[in-house]
């Protein structure tokens, strides 16, 4: 019984890749149009996109255009083309702009970025599109049935982004280059006013004064100590009961005995 099954399945796989080649090879247009019609609604997206190309040319600026286009566009997000389809479903939108399937294009669009995103330690160019893209959808839809799933989206991106950036920035640190920490730490906390990040991106930015003015040569050194006390003073003012509390106590004591000896070698 197993075996006739299989030869059963075997039999069916073979005559549907025939009747797709002879479709392909040797169907006229309207044969192809309905297998890839066929193909498209049992999920064989693939070989769906195939056929559709080929009938495309035949069918320009005729109604069965903006189905088709629709089509393609929809069969590359399923085969995990997002680029693609991005680009398809956007052209299907400007084309269209009166199609009733608008809002499910412009929802697909912006999931085609999203899809797209890579994790937060690579370039996020994509995260931007994507960014955007739900952006326009929520604009343009705020009541749709996607608008839940859409924000929580903008929020993962936005939360990827903002990680991303204080990694780059507590990324000088790390490699000892204290001037471009300051900077792009003060610039993260200006920029993402209620992140989580913020207590280690003030912090971080303490400990980079600190390590500056430490280093500094002499005659830079009393300025740099100065703009370290300012650091731990606004880090100290959001978070007084900080993790890092006692290791940023350490440094202080240290900043302020430094600060000391040198106003006593000045007044020698």
């Amino acid at each position: 019984m197993k075996n006739l099954v299989f030869l059963l399945f075997i039999t069916v796989l073979f005559t549907s890749c025939s009747e797709y080649q002879k479709a392909l090879n040797k169907g006229t247009i309207a044969d192809q149009y309905k297998m890839a019609e066929e193909l498209y609604e049992a999920g064989k997206y693939s070989k769906a996109i195939t056929l559709f190309e080929k009938v495309t040319p035949a069918f320009k600026g005729k109604p069965q255009m903006q189905r088709i286009q629709f089509m393609v566009a929809n069969s590359n997000f399923k085969t995990k083309s997002y680029e693609l389809a991005a680009y398809y479903f956007n052209r299907f939108i400007n084309n269209y702009p009166k199609s009733s399937k608008l809002e499910e294009a412009n929802f697909l669009v912006s999931q085609s970025y999203y899809k797209s995103s890579p994790v937060f330690s690579l370039d996020q160019k994509d995260s931007q599109k994507a960014l955007t893209s739900l952006q326009v959808f929520l604009d343009r839809y705020p009541d749709s049935n996607n608008a839940k799933l859409v924000n929580s989206q903008y929020k993962e991106l936005t939360e990827k982004l903002e990680k991303k950036a204080f990694e780059i920035a507590k990324q000088y640190y790390k490699t000892e280059n204290y001037i471009a920490a300051i900077t792009a730490l003060g610039n993260f906390t200006t920029e993402y006013l209620g992140s989580k990040y913020k207590e280690d991106a003030l912090f971080y930015k303490f400990k980079a004064g600190y390590d500056l003015s430490l280093k500094s040569i002499f005659h830079k050194k009393e300025k740099r100590l100065n703009d370290a006390l300012k650091y731990h003073k606004r880090f100290i003012k959001y978070y007084p009961e900080s993790q890092y509390i006692e290791e940023s106590d350490a440094m202080l004591e240290r900043i302020n005995i430094t600060l000391e000896n040198m106003e006593l070698l000045n007044s020698k």
